[in-house]
């Protein structure tokens, strides 16, 4: 078996991937159709060609553009359908889904609406296509704590169905302590907290998310390599660094593919993986990210695995739910 069917074969956990990312140009126009939504776009390849970034915030100017089609229950069922599909795709057996409430809040669409549409897909991807999945609610950090609180109580009755908050958009201005009251109360309330951090901000956006936000994750965090200190504590404490490299390349944290540190801190002992972030925009799935890293770093078979076996370490299911991905793992492995 060569390296790209290797690649292609492997069991895979992602645990950064914004649902409101995977919305493809095609169905963009397909849910403007349905809901008369009118688009600054005459077709899904002008949309395409718009796609490309110089940083964050050019990708979220058109992100939060996008997201405007989705109005009704279905159309958050049809996205997370489609994104399912393409787990089933790259053979990604567990997925934990981030959601923005508030891009749909302030648009008049109800909190119920948007849950019920995801939670409906997943079950029927668990049902239907044997992958599990998990639901993360993340605050907008350009936006107040006030709003932060708000959404936090539209959440409230749907804790059986959400099993964390994170926290996404700009880092640039909005460091994780803007956010520590919310984060102190979603933790009362049994959520597990991530926190963006280390992506474009400074390594203290990972160090106050990791001392005064309480995370369990760190979504990106490359920045680290900034510290040796840091790099040190996350080492030995395990910290999971939930990585994404096409996404990190087409918005310029990296150059280029063969600059990026995924590699080096897999080699120095961080808990590592590979996720796509926002697919539709960065260029690629789960399989197109681990085919970028292993075209530019010379990987073992043994170290691609790892990346695998850190995100079933790193993900919020229980012990058991573990052991099974991990014989689905190491049977793979073991045959490959």
């Amino acid at each position: 078996m060569n390296q790209a069917t290797f690649i292609r074969q492997l069991p895979k956990v992602e645990l950064h991937l914004h649902i409101e990312g995977t919305l493809e140009p095609e169905m963009m126009f397909q849910l403007a159709q349905r809901n008369q939504i009118d688009l600054p776009f005459a077709s899904p390849q002008e949309v395409k060609a718009a796609y490309e970034f110089t940083n964050l915030q050019s990708f979220l100017d058109i992100y939060y553009q996008g997201a405007n089609v989705l109005i009704e229950e279905q159309d958050f069922y049809d996205l997370t359908w489609a994104y399912l599909l393409k787990c089933q795709q790259d053979n990604v057996i567990h997925t934990e889904i981030f959601f923005d409430p508030q891009t749909h809040t302030a648009r008049g669409i109800h909190f119920d609406t948007v849950i019920a549409g995801i939670d409906r897909a997943m079950k029927d991807g668990l049902e239907q296509l044997g992958i599990t999945s998990r639901i993360i609610m993340c605050f907008l950090r350009h936006l107040d704590e006030e709003s932060a609180f708000e959404v936090l109580e539209m959440a409230l009755p749907h804790k059986d169905k959400i099993i964390g908050v994170g926290l996404d958009s700009s880092e640039l201005g909005h460091p994780p302590e803007k956010f520590e009251r919310v984060f102190s109360k979603a933790r009362d309330e049994g959520f597990i907290t991530v926190a963006h951090a280390g992506e474009e901000g400074p390594v203290s956006n990972i160090y106050n998310s990791l001392e005064l936000l309480n995370v369990s994750r760190i979504d990106h965090g490359v920045r680290c390599a900034d510290d040796e200190q840091l790099v040190a504590l996350l080492a030995e404490s395990k910290m999971p660094l939930t990585v994404c490299p096409l996404s990190n390349t087409k918005l310029k944290v990296f150059d280029e593919m063969r600059d990026h540190n995924i590699v080096e801190l897999l080699r120095r002992g961080l808990c590592v993986t590979i996720n796509s972030d926002d697919p539709a925009y960065f260029g690629g799935y789960m399989t197109d990210n681990f085919r970028a890293v292993a075209e530019s770093h010379a990987l073992s078979r043994e170290e691609l695995a790892l990346f695998t076996c850190n995100a079933i370490d790193a993900s919020f299911i229980s012990e058991a739910e573990k052991c099974v991905l991990r014989e689905k793992l190491d049977d793979f492995v073991a045959t490959a």
